[in-house]
């Protein structure tokens, strides 16, 4: 109807027109004051879209926000809607006043059009300071130093325009549609120039080489990468030095050491180090690793897990002992009982959400360069298995942000637009590696051996929410399946091409793909499912591929701040199903949940299911969907309640390794004094106590893992009936008196 096709923001930048968001903005002012027609909304809009295609039939001619917004103001009163104009009226003052904040928490006199909560993040990591400490850029001109920055590695290879890859660059991140990793948005076009996320540094079996990678983790964490490590070459706690004719401290003593270091350095003063620290399960000290962190506080800046071969898991479904195998002489020094072992793992990650588990055999089983040498560890997160001393950079595409309207009722992915920006996200991260100053030689060698990078996702739960499908549900792992494989298909295809012009990785023609039958291809490994924690605040959608973890909950950040969080989502729903009040609200936000609320319907209930709603068998599944299609691995948390059990944590270990995931970190939900995410309010008298006597009642009997079925049934209404895995009548284990069994 209208000649209207742009609007020109208060930032100058012009964007579509979009007289939805008018009647919207009229409807919310209406429903404050008692509305309950928003078919007035829609005429109210309808008229003033008219009155702009008289006043600007150019289409040089462009409204600003402020006119359009006079205009709807003006059009209300005319027609005597007095009080929603009054309502829209505040409605635009608040959003003044919300402005102001902006700018005055920016310093810098300009204005963004980044929510408060997002611009808080940016200012307190990522903008750029002057001496002073004065913010000196706004969101927007960080994403254009970003993609001037990258950009520029075009004029080595010769294939793009660099001017016409700064404006895509810029567009994709500017509209939250693609996000780099933290170094890269921190970093890129600084002195530092450091802009990987990702790294794995070898610990040898001496003084010289452990504190040789205690000096590079310091450079590391400071320009904001993460380390991670695995301390199974270092001889047992005891174990005789023949220099000295000492004895070992043992693994865990070192990452005491790594641990300190790291809390001294702020990575560019803008967030502390993190760090991964694994352990074979055959290590001598194995037992002593997974009670580390038993204690809050303990080792605070690393994320743990026990490396677990397939010799270890053919022990637990055997119910057989294993060998401890001391590093340095490489002989069989004990043994253990395997199921106990992993029973005891269970017991841990319990407690407090550690150790997690890392299937080390199977990591390998996918190595694209095994001449190259073998994968022992991973970053922090868990998602990108690495060799010793090679680093990644990763990026995540804001799944929300790929959804459109269909000509009947409901909403579908837009794959078009997605595959486009795949591809754009997967010439902007091989762009990156050669832009980046990697400072450690021995690293910058191996990175541009095989150049691998970690394309990924991020609001995943947003997306299902906007296509109407339940995250617990059948739907949801067909729509992970299909998401993934064509984001796979699509950024191997963009390595395929880029490797035309700028040449396969240096390892090609050692590695996998030539026995798969690729011709080309410039990166090692292009995907990878990272959490995405703060860059999904920034984009203000759902972290990685999580369920939304509450309706309303706090975000406890950088130094102990808290942001508060609203589902914007269930918010629209609500307010568009007439049902939306501030009581309500209040109410939600007392527990973060809406599955027992009275007053929201049933509909809204299924979709908007938050993590502690969704059985763990659903989260164990939905990670195993994508890691189906995914290069290297799947960073998710598997959410328990507060009131399950340590036989519930092993059943989703063995679950986990059934559906071939990668690795698996769970966390029971206040299990932490001190946690991340938390509700507006929690009952703790609801809350198991951690103790030792709650531990050992909490511990389950064995069991063969052999006898549960992981085939989901299905019901009538599609949704997957996740299996109970519990133990078939009669399957007791063969040796009662060994585990108390009566």
């Amino acid at each position: 109807m209208a000649s209207i096709h742009q609007v020109r923001k208060r930032d100058g930048r012009k964007v579509p027109f979009d007289q939805n968001k008018i009647t919207q903005a009229i409807w919310n002012a209406a429903q404050s004051v008692g509305g309950k027609d928003r078919s007035l909304a829609e005429k109210i809009s309808g008229q003033v879209s008219a009155v702009l295609t008289v006043f600007y039939k150019k289409k040089t001619d462009i409204p600003s926000v402020e006119q359009i917004q006079d205009l709807v103001e003006k059009i209300l009163i005319e027609d005597g809607h007095a009080k929603t104009a009054k309502a829209y009226i505040l409605y635009r003052q608040k959003h003044a006043e919300l402005r102001a904040k902006k700018t005055k928490l920016l310093g810098t006199g300009k204005t963004t059009e980044f929510s408060l909560n997002a611009l808080k993040i940016l200012q307190q990591r990522y903008l750029l300071r002057d001496e002073e400490g004065k913010v000196t850029e706004t969101p927007e001109e960080m994403f254009r130093r970003v993609a001037r920055n990258i950009a520029q590695v075009d004029k080595k290879h010769k294939d793009w325009n660099p001017g016409e890859s700064e404006e895509t660059f810029y567009r994709m991140m500017a509209e939250l549609d693609f996000l780099p990793n933290s170094p890269t948005l921190m970093n890129a076009g600084t002195k530092i120039q450091q802009l990987a996320a990702c790294f794995v540094l070898p610990v040898r079996d001496s003084i010289e080489g452990i504190f040789d990678s205690l000096k590079k983790t310091a450079l590391i964490h400071q320009t904001g990468g993460g380390t991670g490590f695995n301390f199974s070459e270092l001889r047992p706690r005891g174990d005789i030095i023949s220099s000295t004719k000492g004895v070992s401290s043992g693994p865990v003593s070192f990452m005491r050491v790594f641990d300190t270091a790291t809390n001294a350095i702020k990575q560019g003063g803008k967030r502390r180090g993190a760090n991964m620290g694994i352990l074979n399960v055959e290590h001598p000290d194995i037992l002593e690793f997974m009670s580390c962190k038993e204690h809050e506080g303990d080792i605070a800046n690393f994320n743990i897990s026990v490396g677990i071969t397939e010799k270890f898991m053919k022990a637990v479904e055997n119910d057989d002992m294993y060998d401890l195998i001391d590093p340095r002489t490489k002989k069989v020094v004990n043994h253990l009982h395997a199921r106990s072992v992993l029973e005891l793992i269970a017991a841990k990650a319990w407690t407090n959400g550690e150790p997690g588990i890392v299937f080390l055999d199977r990591i390998n089983d996918a190595n694209p360069t095994p001449e190259a040498g073998e994968i022992k560890c991973t970053n922090p997160c868990g998602e990108q298995p690495l060799l010793d001393y090679e680093a990644c950079n990763l990026g995540s595409i804001n799944l929300s942000r790929f959804v459109q309207k269909t000509k009947t009722p409901g909403e579908k992915i837009d794959w078009d637009r997605l595959k486009k920006t795949i591809h754009d996200a997967i010439h902007f991260l091989d762009n990156v590696i050669d832009a980046c100053d990697y400072k450690i030689p021995e690293i910058d060698k191996i990175v541009k051996a095989n150049r691998k990078i970690g394309l990924g996702v991020m609001g995943f739960a947003d997306l299902l929410c906007l296509i109407g499908i339940p995250y617990n549900s059948t739907a949801a792992i067909r729509t992970a399946e299909e998401l993934m494989a064509f984001i796979q298909k699509e950024a191997h295809a963009a390595s395929q091409n880029l490797a035309k012009t700028r040449g396969s990785f240096p390892n090609f023609k050692k590695s996998v793909y030539v026995k798969k039958g690729y011709k080309h291809l410039r990166n090692a490994t292009v995907t990878t499912i990272a959490p995405a924690g703060t860059l999904s605040m920034i984009a203000e959608t759902s972290s990685g591929i999580e369920p939304f973890y509450a309706i309303a909950y706090r975000k406890r950040v950088l130094d102990g701040n808290e942001l508060t969080y609203v589902n914007p989502h269930f918010e629209k729903k609500t307010r568009e199903m007439e049902i939306f009040t501030s009581e309500l609200m209040s109410e939600i936000a007392s527990s973060g949940s809406i599955q027992k609320n009275p007053h929201v319907p049933s509909a809204l209930k299924k979709i908007f299911a938050v993590a502690g709603d969704i059985a763990p068998e659903w989260h164990v599944r939905i990670q195993a969907a994508f890691q189906k299609f995914t290069d290297n691995a799947v960073s998710k948390t598997i959410n328990f309640p507060p009131s399950a059990t340590i036989e519930d944590v092993k059943r989703a270990y063995l679950l986990a390794y059934k559906l071939g995931c990668k690795g698996i970190t769970v966390y029971r939900d206040m299990s932490r004094d001190l946690q991340v995410l938390t509700h507006f309010e929690a009952d703790e008298t609801k809350f198991f106590p951690r103790s030792k006597k709650m531990i050992d009642n909490q511990i389950a009997l064995p069991f063969n893992s052999e006898s549960y079925d992981v085939t989901p049934t299905y019901n009538k209404a599609e949704e997957v009936i996740p299996p109970p895995l519990r133990p078939p009548a009669g399957a007791r284990h063969k040796n009662k008196k060994k585990w108390g069994q009566t």
